[in-house]
């Protein structure tokens, strides 16, 4: 018999932070709430009719002829509306999903939401002053004063070029690259003014991923393997807004 010595049981605090960690990891308010919106507003419209559908998204575009009326709410809803159709439901939001989880990850989902709307706000309203002064110095028709102007686009570009912070810095050089040509290669395939855009916002981002580098605001260790695979869908979701 061995006496005096006494068993302890390994303390169950471990484990408990472990766990927490994890839901921690998995909460991502801004993700879900602007995908959720994004999806109910997108169903919404397929259960209105095409007439119905074209107005209310002409209401939200921010095209010149509401930007010139003073409809400057238009510069928000219009990033709630995607335009595709329900298809969108099943193959955009959840690409963007997972672009959106990575960044709100790092980020964290103030900073996200700020990265977003400086690329989808901005990118606009630059857009908008080129298209203003095109029209007036009869460059571009009226009739464009008119298009609609809907989508996640140019946050998502903002996002990509955001998340310029998240990377080893000897990869940063490669991924401001890459992506700047393949924005600058659309607008010279394309020649349109959503393709400038793409590539306004993404000069956004990246100036916003520099400002995060330098105030050292975003975590430094490498990302894991579920963040390696939400950067790769999210990428390929990038390309496909610059190249569909």
């Amino acid at each position: 018999m061995i006496e005096g010595m006494v068993i302890e049981a390994a303390p169950a605090t471990p484990v408990v932070k472990s766990r927490r960690s994890r839901l921690s990891a998995l909460w991502l308010p801004a993700t879900y709430s602007y995908v959720g919106l994004l999806t109910l507003i997108t169903v919404a419209l397929t259960m209105v009719s095409a007439k119905n559908e074209t107005r209310i998204v002409l209401h939200a575009s921010t095209n010149l002829h509401n930007l010139t009326k003073g409809r400057f709410g238009t510069l928000f809803s219009s990033a709630f509306l995607v335009g595709e159709g329900a298809a969108t439901v099943f193959i955009i939001v959840p690409l963007l999903a997972c672009l959106l989880a990575l960044a709100e990850r790092r980020f964290g989902a103030v900073k996200l939401v700020h990265t977003f709307f400086i690329g989808h706000v901005g990118a606009t309203v630059l857009v908008a002053v080129g298209l203003w002064v095109a029209v007036r110095s009869h460059l571009m028709p009226n009739s464009i004063t008119m298009v609609e102007d809907v989508g996640v686009s140019y946050g998502t570009m903002a996002v990509v070029g955001a998340l310029i912070a998240v990377l080893p810095a000897h990869r940063r050089f490669v991924w401001a690259a890459s992506w700047l040509t393949l924005a600058l290669g659309g607008v010279m395939v394309w020649h349109t003014f959503t393709n400038v855009g793409h590539f306004l916002a993404l000069c956004l981002g990246l100036g916003v991923g520099r400002l995060m580098i330098r105030r050292q605001v975003t975590p430094s260790h490498p990302l894991n393997w579920p963040e390696t695979l939400l950067l790769a869908v999210g990428s390929v979701f990038a390309c496909l807004v610059l190249l569909a």
